[in-house]
């Protein structure tokens, strides 16, 4: 190997660590968020969560939040009621199922994405890929079965409509043309501005559990440990070292490493969380994980093309970014994007 070869290779490496450390951060947040959540405190702590993030967005990208025309900022409004779906139906879910579930299952948007935009461009998906979304669809029914048969937990299924919602996000994040082209900072500052005060004001209703300064001021020290962790390292950290990575390397290098976020989420929920799947769970976790990584894989190979067709205008590429899919996505296929979150 020249020296050059060798110089480019440390670089990788560099690049590469943060980004893994980004998954595996986002695996640990499944057993971070059930560490401070109840049922009485999920919207009390999603407001606490990105309420300390937040001005930290504001103030590092005031200059392009101020350059966003009222177009952008009302699709990024948009965009930020879809994303408040996803974090009331992730938190909700965690809740009620493990951590090792909750990761494993979230996962399917990978699976779901791509089925979904094939549906709405007309276009056959290749036969590998569907062989895999049914390897993923039969590691869940096996995983949620833990230790016999079972109906799935409401967990189970509040991860499951999760999963469907971020599909629906990166769809409509694709299609929308006034995200297109937009500052991913300043989209993402906007959508996490509009959930927050959707979970605000969902706060004040009657029968929603614990008002945020209320449950602030029940919160003990580890409370307040698993907390900060979220809003440091699973959306601070995790934001800035993707936008930094995404413009040193590849989207599709960084969207594979952020794609072994479930493996994280598998390891941290059985070694930390005592998470005991049983035999049936643990087959059905294998086949999660074979499913997504085959699925991403065939998801990047074109299908064959068919006959030629009156020349129509190409759809742009996706360019805007956001905390649900957080990198640029790979122009071969915009189902490469990661299912991260912020």
């Amino acid at each position: 190997m020249t020296a050059t070869a060798t110089v480019a290779a440390r670089r990788a490496w560099l690049t590469d660590l943060p980004v893994l450390l980004v998954a595996v951060v986002w695996g640990s947040s499944y057993l971070a968020a059930k560490g401070v959540t109840t049922t009485q405190t999920v919207l009390a702590v999603l407001v606490l969560r990105f309420a300390v993030a937040l001005p930290v967005l504001v103030i590092a990208g005031w200059r392009r939040l101020r350059a966003l025309g009222p177009a952008q900022v009302r699709g990024a409004g948009v965009l930020g009621l879809i994303l408040a779906g996803i974090f009331l139906l992730e938190t909700y879910g965690v809740v009620h199922t493990s951590a090792t579930n909750a990761g494993l299952i979230i996962s399917l948007t990978m699976i779901f994405t791509p089925i979904a935009e094939s549906r709405i461009r007309g276009t056959a998906l290749p036969r590998p890929f569907m062989a895999a979304a049914g390897l993923s669809v039969a590691g869940v029914l096996l995983l949620t079965q833990g230790a016999g048969f079972t109906a799935p937990s409401l967990g189970d299924l509040l991860m499951l409509g999760a999963a469907l919602a971020r599909t629906v996000h990166v769809l409509a994040m694709s299609r929308m043309k006034s995200v297109q082209g937009a500052d991913s900072m300043s989209m993402t500052t906007l959508q996490l501005g509009g959930a927050v005060t959707v979970f605000a004001l969902l706060s004040f209703a009657p029968g929603t559990g614990a008002a945020p300064w209320a449950a602030a001021a029940a919160f003990d020290v580890s409370d307040w440990l698993w907390l900060v962790y979220l809003s440091v390292f699973c959306t601070l950290f995790a934001f800035f070292t993707q936008m930094w990575a995404v413009r040193r390397t590849s989207p599709s290098r960084v969207s594979l490493l952020l794609g072994t976020e479930p493996v994280w989420a598998a390891v941290f929920g059985i070694a930390l969380a005592g998470d005991r799947p049983g035999l049936l769970g643990l087959a059905g976790a294998l086949l999660v994980l074979a499913g997504t990584a085959w699925g991403r894989t065939a998801a990047a190979v074109p299908a064959p093309e068919e006959p030629a067709a009156p020349a129509k205008p190409e759809e742009p590429a996706v360019t805007g970014a956001s905390v649900v899919e957080p990198a640029e996505p790979d122009r071969a296929h915009t189902s490469l994007e990661p299912a991260g979150r912020a």
